[in-house]
């Protein structure tokens, strides 16, 4: 068995996988404010009225929130883990949290109750590019440094990529719960951990040249990325959302397939290893399977329990599509023009 790499005095090294990442940069006065407290710098939280005058989608807002759930999870490097359940930092986590939901009741699209007609919609895959595929972009003319620029962006969601849905174990009974237990197991490797979904995108990263530490590059990716995981993040660490996190989880799984095998393409057409392709093609085959087992029996078990969260399933349906949307412009604005689409542009390899 592997031991993680200790310091003389018996903790785990920075250098180690284990390790928890480093704090990062601010983005403005209110993430400011958070990192100050975090590191005991500063004396003040950022107060709600200047909350929730921020932009929903904005870069400070999703700084804010990410580095407070991210207590949730691996923590911080030099941050006290006491921090995670602290009084004023939830508050302030509340206020920049209903920011974001609101917005995304807001915009996400029409809301409704009809569960089938939302995961119908997602099952319609398009027949050619509508100009907002990311996917389609990178499998047609992607080049190898867009690649890496978009797993990148995506090791932040895709490193702790099934960790968020397992809230909703706890919250689920009868079908939904041995189904949703069922897929996950999956995700986390079917008992090997060589076989992980997020120890197979590390290893994807490290064919392409890039950095695989967690949270690596979080002080690279845009506001829409960090959203992307916020999302799952707020709906998985609230009980009453717990539709809108199973709405998200069908909407990974249900369009994940078609997307991988166009990813799995471009990895291929652009000379990445073995590994990189990896990540994809068992994306393209589990997920597959996950399809009917998300829809029928997660979705349908709950349903079946709880009839009035139907509107939340449609929620996180949407929402997801929603953010998925701005990430893909985002991303496609950039390499259209021939220019990264990070913060921090990365190194060549």
């Amino acid at each position: 068995m592997t031991t993680p790499a200790t310091d003389p005095r018996g903790t785990i090294s920075r250098e180690s996988p284990a390790a928890p990442p480093g704090l990062p940069r601010a983005r403005g006065p209110l993430s400011e404010s958070v990192l100050a407290v975090l590191t005991g710098a500063g004396p003040r939280l950022p107060p709600a009225g200047a909350v929730h005058a921020s932009d929903p989608y904005g870069d400070d807002l999703h700084l804010l929130l990410y580095v407070l759930y991210e207590l949730h999870y691996r923590g911080f490097d030099g941050v006290a883990e006491r921090l995670e359940w602290d009084p004023a930092l939830l508050g302030v986590r509340a206020a920049a949290e209903d920011v974001f939901l609101d917005a995304l009741r807001r915009d996400s699209g029409p809301g409704g109750k009809d569960v089938a007609e939302a995961v119908d919609a997602l099952q319609l895959e398009p027949v050619g590019d509508d100009g907002h595929s990311v996917s389609h972009h990178l499998q047609r003319e992607g080049e190898l440094w867009q690649l890496r620029e978009y797993a990148a962006v995506r090791s932040l969601y895709h490193l702790k990529e099934a960790d968020p849905h397992l809230w909703v174990v706890p919250r689920l009974r009868g079908r939904a719960k041995a189904a949703m237990v069922a897929v996950e197991f999956d995700e986390f490797g079917a008992g090997r951990a060589e076989n992980i979904h997020a120890q197979l995108f590390a290893d994807l990263m490290t064919d392409l040249g890039l950095d695989a530490r967690y949270g690596r590059y979080l002080d690279a990716a845009p506001a829409q990325a960090l959203a992307t995981v916020n999302l799952m993040s707020l709906f998985g660490l609230h009980r009453r959302l717990r539709g809108a996190l199973v709405g998200h989880f069908a909407t990974v799984e249900i369009t994940s397939s078609p997307g991988s095998r166009r990813l799995a393409e471009a990895l291929r057409r652009a000379g990445a290893g073995p590994a990189a392709q990896r990540f994809y093609d068992e994306h393209v085959e589990a997920d597959a399977v996950h399809e009917q087992v998300v829809r029928h029996e997660v979705i349908g078990g709950l349903l079946e329990d709880e009839p009035a969260l139907a509107a939340d399933i449609v929620l996180g349906i949407e929402a997801t599509g929603h953010l998925e949307d701005l990430l893909g412009d985002h991303l496609l604005a950039a390499w259209r023009e021939g220019r990264s689409a990070l913060r921090t542009p990365l190194t060549r390899p």
